[in-house]
């Protein structure tokens, strides 16, 4: 046996043993994908270990996130910081490897993976990103940016329906530096295949205008260097490999669902030892494939090197060039705060139309900018109108059409996002964001600050009905730990939201729009602070607070007249963003919202369920409970009682509860 062959065994012997000490995890794609595994990272990944980060290397996603444990060993025997222990305690609180691969917790993940489908689609963005930054930055001899994305998907990413839309974005727009592994091997948690999926998944992926390849038997390692030779040479399509596998191979259970999602067990895991004429104590390896595996590494390292003495060459020839590079790649950022052209404001707008005037005036200072909408860019306002589109033919541009592929077009954003060197943002109406759920769930698990255009934001929307009209979205998006929901009320917290999009370490939504909505003159940077008050009232202590997000501050700065004339005395408080809000300290939040003022009216367009918390125990809530309908959005506002009238009569009944 060559150490070729020791190494792939000793991939599959290390993820086995994990997992049955875990007594928990998926052994069957570690042990059939591991030729799969060494040949990519033995033959053809550009990586350096020691730099995990470096901006070059080539980008490999485990789409089929289950089988973690072949990508940590992997990484283990090519030189990762991840340790011995780290692999005996496969699922354990507290060490490198979790039971699926986790973005910036492993050392050499590149994405967080699991729901299947989502890393096909983190590499397409991964794979586009790329292509954009090499037509920007490489010039003669100086490919600065010359990498591939890789990933390795099962059948379960192949049913799930992201992949059929992200797939036909990379052949649509001829992501020739994609090349996607997919382990065929027939078998799901339920058995076989043959009575869930029996399409023609190459045939499909060639109409999706794919070159596809075949490696009959994913042992021949021979085979499979030929596979990815021709994936590399094919420039102008993303290349799928299908590469027959076994489940669960070299052990008694090869061949069945069994070995799935569950250890294999003592005997078994001892029987497949045997098969595979492995004989080294639990987590030990050979010493020739330890010396292997490192002699790889320094390869990779020394490429790096290559790289770094090309670019300082690249610097000297390209001044003004390599500097906008290392400006791209560090994600600085202008003083935005100070920019007082993005907060000019008159005339009443729609905040779909204030965060388009913002996002053109930004795509004048963030060169990096990129992003587009999924068909939708008339509406949601998403495009910037100096730039070119992102297309086949000019991957420079970068206005991208997604298409009609919601779901796909998250994912596809927090690939790019991933990748480096690029701020990402995409948009649709607020009422689909349905349709994004896992991949903006995914961006706030990793904390990566997608910025999302959400348009139509409530029954606002009017007459397009209660199919396209938010009601549940809100509360939902504002579920997610770590995201960010901002409802601006007017172009300069329009602005705000923005500028913190941008500045944080977090995915932002920003909710606009369709109808005009007032400027107010005491609005802006506040936003920043998530609640602010508006307008205050004249007393020391108010009679009520008003309190809102969006749309419906305007009926609050209304209410506050109509009280006014009739002897009560209201503040307006702000909110248009509860998550920044909560971030306050309690001494800010209890000025913004004193707490012995138990008069409180909270107004949303949307779910109550966000505003319990703040309207208290004698609060009013004029939020929706039902569905809206097909009506001009005036009609509905007043049918659903988003008028100022109303707030007055729930300010008075919470008043005459004290």
């Amino acid at each position: 046996m060559n150490v070729r062959e020791q190494t792939v065994n000793a991939i599959r012997v290390l993820s086995a043993e994990a997992i049955q000490k875990a007594n928990s995890g998926h052994p069957g794609l570690p042990l059939g994908s591991a030729p799969i595994g060494y040949t990519l990272f033995a033959d053809f990944l550009k990586f350096n270990p020691k730099d995990p980060k470096w901006d070059d290397r080539d980008r490999f996603v485990l789409s089929a996130g289950h089988g973690s444990m072949l990508n940590y060993s992997l990484l283990y025997l090519f030189g990762y910081d991840i340790s011995k222990e780290d692999l005996k305690n496969f699922r354990q609180l507290g060490y490198k490897t979790p039971g699926h691969p986790e973005y910036g917790h492993t050392p050499g993940v590149e994405t967080t993976t699991g729901p299947l489908g989502q890393g096909i689609a983190n590499a397409v963005g991964m794979a586009l990103a790329e292509a954009h930054l090499a037509a920007i930055f490489n010039r003669e001899n100086f490919p600065v940016v010359d990498h591939y994305t890789y990933a390795l998907c099962g059948d379960g990413c192949l049913e799930e329906g992201i992949s059929y839309e992200a797939c036909s974005f990379a052949g649509s727009h001829k992501l020739g530096k994609l090349i996607l592994f997919y382990d065929d091997n027939d078998i799901t948690i339920e058995g076989n295949t043959d009575c869930t999926f029996t399409e023609d998944v190459p045939a499909r992926f060639k109409a999706q205008g794919w070159q596809v390849l075949k490696v009959d038997d994913a042992n021949d390692m021979d085979a499979l260097k030929r596979a990815v030779k021709k994936a590399k040479a094919e420039k102008d399509k993303p290349s799928l490999i299908v590469c027959k596998t076994v489940i669960g191979f070299g052990s008694p259970l090869a061949g069945s669902e069994s070995c799935h999602g569950s250890p294999l067990g003592a005997e078994n895991l001892q029987k497949m030892k045997e098969n595979l004429g492995w004989s080294e104590e639990p987590f030990e390896i050979p010493a020739e494939v330890a010396e292997h595996c490192a002699q790889i590494a320094r390869r990779g390292a020394s490429r790096q090197g290559k790289w770094k003495r090309m670019f300082k060459e690249y610097a000297k020839a390209y001044p003004e060039l390599a500097a906008t590079y290392k400006k791209f790649q560090s994600g600085e950022l202008p003083d935005l705060k100070n920019n007082e052209d993005l907060f000019k404001f008159e005339k009443p707008d729609a905040t779909r139309n204030t965060s388009f005037a913002v996002l053109n005036k930004l795509a004048d200072l963030l060169p990096n900018l990129i992003g587009g909408s999924a068909d939708l860019a008339p509406s949601n306002k998403s495009n910037m109108k100096k730039r070119a589109d992102f297309t086949a033919a000019d991957k420079a541009g970068s206005n991208i059409h997604f298409g009609i592929r919601e779901h796909a077009m998250a994912a596809i954003t927090n690939g790019m996002q991933l990748h480096g060197g690029l701020k990402a943002y995409c948009a649709t109406f607020f009422v689909f964001t349905d349709y994004m759920k896992n991949a903006m769930r995914l961006s706030a698990l990793m904390h990566l600050p997608v910025t999302y255009i959400l348009t139509h934001d409530s029954i606002g929307v009017g007459e397009d009905g209660p199919t396209h009209q938010p009601v549940e979205q809100l509360i939902g998006l504002r579920s997610i730990p770590n995201m960010k929901v901002y409802r601006p009320a007017d172009g300069k917290e329009t602005a705000a939201a923005w500028i913190s999009a941008l500045s944080g370490n977090a995915p932002t939504c920003l909710v606009l729009t369709r109808q005009n909505l007032p400027q107010y003159e005491k609005s802006g940077l506040d936003a920043l602070k998530g609640g602010y008050i508006l307008a205050d009232s004249d007393k020391k202590t108010p009679d009520v607070l008003l309190i809102a997000s969006g749309s419906e501050v305007e009926q609050c700065m209304q209410a506050k007249v109509l009280l006014k004339e009739k002897g009560v005395d209201a503040r307006v408080v702000s909110m248009p963003c509860i998550e920044e809000f909560e971030k306050q300290s309690r001494s800010y939040q209890d000025v913004v919202l004193p707490p012995h003022v138990r008069a409180r009216v909270c107004v949303e367009a949307g779910s109550p369920y966000s505003w319990y918390k703040y309207a208290g125990d004698l609060g009013e809530i004029i939020a929706m409970n039902t569905f809206g309908a097909s009506a001009p959005a005036g009609k509905l506002f007043e049918m659903y009682g988003f008028t100022a009238e109303n707030v007055v009569e729930k300010a008075f009944r919470t008043i005459n509860k004290q």
